[in-house]
């Protein structure tokens, strides 16, 4: 059972409060570096293998986007935590077959990778829209910055993002958001996050709408900012290090 969590009283709320003031702060000059005080990105704060109390205490701060990569654990939290208004983004690798659960809780998918799993959500997205009239889902094609595709933490090829913005654009109940990527490890993030802002001008040329650019996580967000970035999944800076696992 959670127990009641108020600003003033709970220790961990505030050490939740210090690190996302730094975070913001971090954020607010980046953004100001670069010209973008009329264009902030959203903050997302990346939950997993953190519990929901820690949701719900972000929540009480004004947090509203929260990042899982597990459906199971995102499905439970999204449960426990319905009435509080958050944006449940899914940012991890995610299975055709896992579709169906995903689209009853996730305002956005960042991971779209391939043409089956665009079947797959365009398939539940049709059932779920009868069942419940939710609104679209926001959709970032996932692409991989590796030159070594054998070493690629996910995501498309850069060549393949035409055909998948296409499959997207055209699907019932998906929205074509933009693009998403994670800079490779041991990469330059500025030499990759450049590289992604050219991958997304290229969509915008030929779907003007998808301007959303996913990018950005603790150690390399202000190089995201820098390069465009629209929305910043964050995580261990504002959480701490995961919890143990029991």
């Amino acid at each position: 059972m959670s127990e009641a969590l108020t600003p003033e009283a709970d220790a961990r709320t505030q050490e939740l409060k210090r690190r996302l003031d730094a975070v913001q702060l971090r954020i607010a000059d980046a953004t100001a570096a670069a010209g973008r005080t009329d264009d902030p990105p959203r903050l997302i704060v990346v939950s997993k293998f953190h519990p929901a109390d820690d949701v719900r205490r972000l929540a009480t701060l004004g947090v509203s986007d929260f990042g899982e990569n597990r459906d199971q654990e995102a499905s439970q939290k999204a449960d426990v935590l319905s009435g509080l208004g958050i944006r449940w983004h899914f940012v991890g690798q995610l299975q055709s077959k896992k579709a169906k659960t995903v689209v009853r809780y996730a305002h956005a998918v960042h991971s779209v990778d391939r043409p089956q799993l665009v079947e797959s959500l365009a398939r539940a997205m049709a059932a779920e829209q009868e069942r419940s009239g939710r609104d679209s889902l926001d959709c970032f094609i996932q692409v991989s910055l590796d030159d070594d595709p054998a070493a690629h933490r996910g995501g498309a090829a850069p060549a393949d993002v035409p055909v998948l913005a296409d499959q997207l654009e055209e699907a019932g109940g998906l929205r074509l958001a933009g693009v998403m990527a994670v800079a490779p490890l041991g990469a330059d993030p500025d030499r990759a996050f450049a590289k992604l802002a050219d991958i997304s001008a290229r969509l915008q040329a030929s779907h003007p709408a998808a301007v959303a650019i996913s990018a950005g996580m603790s150690q390399d967000l202000e190089a995201a900012i820098r390069f465009g970035a629209t929305h910043l999944r964050i995580g261990s800076d504002i959480l701490g290090s995961r919890p143990a696992v029991r």
